[in-house]
């Protein structure tokens, strides 16, 4: 039996140290809060999350929140009409909001994602800020990397060469509410 014992262990651990470096988490630990009450008010975000495979960006200028949509329409909200905006985060860059047009694997139905509107290889690589742009189609992608992203398919390289799929926050759409979390 100890020689059993002395064979597995070792094993074990080995096994584990193996697959760390594979293990990476769905959600981004950049922190973001956000809370919008009034979804309905907003045409591209009312859009984005009651329609599949329609998407918006959320992104902070000055004294107000900007919503835009992949044709770039865009509609400003006063900071203070933002629910909790003393303890407003925005992840890196702002976010990318909407309803994919195919369920997360091993669901059945639609719900709402959220990623950063940063690009993670650039991020990663440089530490540099570089927005995505939103396109149409459930696609973001980078002008610096050229690299491009399937919001439909959880933020994976579509395009380009291959590396880091999009950073995810968590997300709840709830009546006419919204709210980003990542804490």
């Amino acid at each position: 039996m100890r020689r059993i014992r002395s064979f597995f262990i070792p094993m074990l651990l080995l096994c584990l140290a193996a697959c760390k470096e594979e293990v990476r988490n769905t959600y981004s630990n950049y922190p973001a809060y956000f809370v919008y009450k009034n979804v309905s008010t907003v045409p591209q975000l009312n859009a984005a999350l009651n329609s599949p495979g329609i998407f918006t960006t959320i992104r902070l200028d000055r004294e107000r929140v900007l919503f835009s949509d992949a044709r770039g329409h865009t509609t400003p909200v006063n900071l203070t009409a933002i629910a909790g905006n003393s303890s407003l985060q925005m992840g890196i860059a702002g976010f990318i909001t909407g309803l994919p047009n195919m369920p997360e694997p091993g669901s059945s139905i639609l719900t709402p994602v959220c990623f950063d509107l940063a690009c993670p290889n650039c991020y990663s690589a440089y530490n540099i800020e570089r927005k995505l742009d939103l396109k149409e189609g459930g696609y973001a992608s980078c002008k610096a990397c050229e690299r491009g992203y399937n919001l439909n398919n959880q933020g994976l390289v579509s395009s380009g060469q291959e590396g880091h799929s999009l950073f995810r926050y968590r997300i709840t759409y709830s009546g006419n509410t919204v709210a980003v979390n990542n804490r």
